[in-house]
């Protein structure tokens, strides 16, 4: 049916839901308020039982929290209800790992066809130490820790608050070991895409939806990786998942491409989150590690560890990781002439499997930390498998290089987009 005007209800409805989504999100970021530090009850939640249940995706234990703006206790609040989740995922090797995360039940009706639908939502790039876990910062998303200090920000409202709009639920994954024990190992291929998987198991089982209801994966920059490498390990990691779609925007296919572009911008710190995380799971990456790092850089990578976004950008911004090595060299450089340590970069590098339903992929031509031929590769490398990929390229003009502007704005751009993409296959 159309309008007069020429627009069909359905669109003249997506343009309202659109603009109640920017109005949402800008509600919720004008409303980031600070946070104390999270007491010891709270605490108590991430501590693994000591025993649970190994099969991936199970329901360890959950517990209704409010999001911004809701009173504590009262029942049907916009946008939906939430409950934080620790859930089973594997690490790299197979091992049962106990993951926490977020699902949150739409009090806006699916008006799709069939069950309604799940999105998994990959946070960016927020941290490593456990209190930037974005399940500790939904009721408020800027959280200041003065015992550290500390400051987290969780920036996953944009995703979230668009699909819960929609009525689709949806589920933020912490990632493996990020508010649980353990080093959260950032970047690497397997272990995030695990997470993400899981959490859509375990979004189904703790709302009891059908099993073969829709799911789909999202996020940008680190939370881009995460999506991408969902939608490539779902058909041999969880095959039983009925996904329907992915939104992939920026993400950091090849560390070997990243790792000296992030080098000596605001968020250079980054690094350091990748070698942490590599050196938890790889020996020959720790022995690298510890024989090149100079006293300054093992100084450096031990105070990330605990860090968040917030905390890297004006201890580490601008930097450079020469000042970490005992040659003078760069992180990359040392990285080129370890070939134990190039494999297990080379291992991270997502494009080597077919994701089995259609991806938005998304890289930003001026992308000061995320470089744009290596997500136009991972396009590439897809294709070749015969892959549905929509490949969409942010032309940005260079603005204030290796400040990250150009990889900020892009995500303004395509998160619309990307975000309709995966609503429009769940309608299909």
């Amino acid at each position: 049916m159309k309008l007069k005007s020429g627009m069909s209800i359905g669109s003249r409805r997506r343009s309202r839901l659109r603009t109640a989504a920017i109005a949402g999100v800008a509600a919720a970021c004008a409303a980031a308020l600070i946070s104390p530090a999270p007491d010891a009850s709270a605490a108590d939640f991430y501590t693994p039982p000591s025993s649970f249940a190994t099969e991936p995706g199970s329901v360890i234990r959950s517990q209704e929290i409010p999001l911004l703006l809701q009173i504590p206790g009262a029942p049907g609040q916009w946008p939906g209800t939430a409950r934080k989740v620790m859930y089973t995922s594997t690490y790299q090797d197979g091992t049962p790992a106990a993951v926490t995360g977020t699902v949150v039940e739409p009090t806006a009706p699916w008006r799709g066809k069939g069950p309604r639908p799940t999105v998994v939502v990959g946070p960016g790039t927020i941290g490593q130490g456990d209190q930037c876990a974005a399940s500790k910062m939904m009721s408020l998303p800027v959280s200041i820790d003065i015992s550290k200090p500390s400051i987290g920000v969780n920036y996953t409202a944009p995703e979230m608050y668009y699909m819960l709009l929609n009525g689709v639920r949806v589920f933020v994954t912490d990632y493996i070991g990020m508010g649980t024990p353990g080093i959260h190992t950032y970047v690497n291929r397997s272990e995030t895409g695990h997470a993400m998987l899981d959490g859509a198991r375990a979004a189904l089982r703790a709302s009891g939806a059908p099993a073969d209801a829709p799911v789909g994966f999202a996020g940008y920059s680190q939370g881009g990786g995460a999506a991408a490498s969902a939608a490539e390990l779902a058909a041999t990691y969880a095959p039983e998942l009925n996904v329907r779609a992915s939104y992939a925007g920026a993400p950091p296919a090849d560390l070997e491409k990243v790792i000296p572009a992030i080098d000596g911008s605001t968020i250079a710190g980054a690094i350091g989150f990748a070698i942490n995380g590599l050196t938890q799971r790889y020996p020959e990456v720790a022995d690298v590690v510890h024989r090149e790092t100079n006293a300054s850089g093992k100084a450096a990578l031990k105070q990330i560890s605990t860090s968040c976004i917030g905390d890297i950008i004006p201890a580490y911004g601008f930097q450079r990781t020469q000042n970490w090595t005992r040659t003078g060299e760069t992180l990359s450089a040392v990285i080129a002439r370890s070939p134990g340590v190039q494999k297990v970069v080379g291992e991270q590098r997502i494009g080597r499997l077919k994701p089995n339903a259609p991806v938005f992929l998304e890289g930003g031509l001026h992308d000061d930390v995320i470089p744009y031929g290596q997500v136009a590769q991972l396009a590439a490398d897809w294709r070749a498998q015969g892959a549905d990929v929509r490949f969409v390229t942010n032309p940005t003009p260079p603005i204030l290089t290796k400040s990250i502007v150009n990889h900020v704005v892009p995500m303004l751009g395509t998160f619309l987009p990307g975000m309709e993409f995966v609503l429009g296959e769940f309608q299909k």
